[in-house]
């Protein structure tokens, strides 16, 4: 039985419906004229082939790993792809896979004029996809060179009118003077973010403010009254774009006064320079360790990172005071977005830390663990052994069966039917009996290491992990926190954290876990016993 999947795809909205239903019908007359029997069906509409970007495509791709078809039938190949690179590729990646891609169209099998036939007609289609590309961009040209809108959402502030050409939305145009003038006021960003959306202003998407969307409007020259056009850098060979990168000056349509101005120069010019005067007061300090980075999550289920600030204010007489660094970790949600989105403050670094390592001093490293682990770890390695055996005996069975066709094969070449597939075979039959002995040997050496360990074993393990969390050695305790901790929450009430102590033994044992919770006003306790204890072995030394 011959399983084929069928790819069909339409890319513009000059193609309908109809040139599915087309495809869709060669391609079944097809399979019926040939004996296909079809497995599944695959449609991308409005894609381009000159970009992998399909999902259909790319789930084709995945679900040939599963043997479910092994033909793919399009109608035309140009359907497949029009880049030959993303072409060789996938199809590499389906032969791989058992599949071949057949064009129901165009009549090419695995001869060798099929196959220069076909890099002829896909060198064809990607110059049809090239040369619409040019013809396409010349008319963009044309254009822009008339100040006129090219396509896609224009910026915040403007509408497109019935001759392609920029008006200002008045309602919107507010937002980016407020934007504008908070910069040059010194908001911070969540200011801004907080003040804009509580004034019902929204991105042009109609989404709540962040960050980097307030970022992309101050650092747009648009606003001037400047038309600007093919400033992006291309996409790679991959459809990637990256929107950091510009074109050279030379390829760049720039045209004073080619759209209404929202702001003046003066303002643009100023901001521009308060964005170089924000990067260049970034001070460079030695980095802080983060212990518990990757691990801390919010309420609201978005991960806590690192952050720090030094406050400044101004006292009675005017002086500007700078406070002294917090360090904290803080939501992301909250930071990116504003505290209306995400209500849970930050939480000060060291009072965290010290809370979670206090209570892995006292949860984990303690006599009654120590007893527990050792007695997990054993039934882990005992299971382990089990498993060896079954190998080890799966593997001299097969070891036999190898032997005996073995045997066969010399005792043909022997009579005289020696065959060039006969020595293949031979070959091949050698060569993994070797890799089974190999094995078997391998298994053997690790049975003969493998022993009990004792719970002093552990003891000794886990006493030096005591000492660097004693010592506060942070370099040393990062290497192996993570195996001790599977999450920490932080809310507004507290602070809860989910031990794992066998995490790193096998994930049978991740069900065995350790609860610890604390409100936020008791967090300072931790931390007051380990400077009370630093500071007496301060004075004791």
């Amino acid at each position: 039985m011959k399983n084929a999947a069928l790819y069909l795809r339409f890319s513009s909205d000059n193609q309908r419906d109809e040139s599915i239903d087309g495809q869709l019908r060669a391609c079944e007359e097809y399979s019926k004229k040939f004996g296909y029997t079809i497995a599944c069906i695959f449609i991308d509409k409005a894609k381009s082939a000159t970009t992998d970007k399909r999902p259909e495509f790319q789930r084709m791709i995945k679900e040939s790993e599963k043997g479910l078809f092994d033909y793919v039938l399009v109608h035309k190949l140009d359907r497949f792809a029009r880049n030959k690179y993303d072409s060789a590729l996938y199809k590499n990646k389906l032969k791989n896979n058992g599949v071949r891609v057949i064009s129901t169209t165009e009549n090419l099998d695995d001869s060798p004029e099929s196959i220069i036939l076909e890099s002829v007609i896909e060198g064809m289609a990607e110059y049809y996809s090239k040369n619409l590309s040019r013809e396409v961009m010349k008319g963009l040209k044309e254009n822009a060179y008339n100040c006129k809108h090219t396509g896609g959402s224009p910026p915040l502030g403007y509408d497109v009118d019935e001759n392609k050409k920029y008006v200002i939305n008045h309602k919107e145009s507010e937002a980016v003077k407020l934007i504008f003038q908070m910069y040059l006021d010194n908001y911070t960003s969540g200011d801004m973010i907080r003040k804009l959306n509580e004034l019902g202003f929204r991105t042009k998407k109609g989404s709540e403010w962040t960050k980097n969307s307030i970022t992309s409007i101050v650092r747009n020259e648009k606003y001037t009254g400047v038309y600007i056009f093919n400033k992006s850098a291309k996409k790679d060979l991959r459809g990637h774009r990256n929107n950091h990168k510009t074109k050279e000056e030379s390829e760049i349509i720039r045209i004073e006064g080619g759209m209404p101005s929202i702001i003046t120069k003066e303002v643009f010019d100023k901001v521009q320079l308060k964005l170089q005067q924000r990067k260049n007061s970034v001070t460079v300090t030695s980095k802080t360790t983060y212990l518990l980075s990757g691990l801390v999550k919010c309420s609201c289920g978005s991960s806590m990172h690192g952050n720090r600030r030094r406050a400044k204010r101004k006292n009675s007489l005017g002086i500007v005071k700078e406070k002294p660094e917090y360090v904290s970790y803080r939501c992301g949600c909250r930071k990116n977005k504003s505290s209306e989105v995400c209500g849970n403050p930050e939480i000060r670094k060291e009072y965290l830390e010290e809370y979670v390592l206090s209570e892995l001093e006292k949860t984990i490293l303690n006599d009654d663990m120590i007893k527990i682990l050792s007695s997990k770890i054993n039934e882990y390695l005992n299971q382990d052994e089990q498993n060896i055996s079954r190998i080890q005996e799966v593997s001299q069975k097969e070891i036999s069966e190898i032997d005996k066709k073995i045997k066969n094969i010399i005792n043909a070449v022997s009579m005289g039917f020696a065959s060039i597939e006969l020595k293949n075979e031979l070959d091949n039959l050698k060569a993994k009996k070797i890799e089974l002995e190999n094995t078997l040997l391998s298994i053997s050496h690790d049975v003969k290491k493998k022993e009990d360990i004792s719970p002093e074993d552990i003891r000794i393990h886990l006493i030096n992990i005591k000492s660097f969390i004693l010592e506060r050695n942070f370099p040393e305790i990062k290497t192996f926190i993570k195996s001790f901790i599977k999450e920490i929450v932080v809310s507004k009430e507290g602070v809860e954290v989910t031990f794992i102590p066998l995490f790193s033994f096998g994930k049978q044992f991740t069900d065995f876990q350790v609860l610890r919770s604390i409100e936020r006003n008791n967090l300072y306790e931790p931390l007051k016993r380990c400077l009370s204890f630093k500071l007496n072995t301060v004075l004791v030394g």
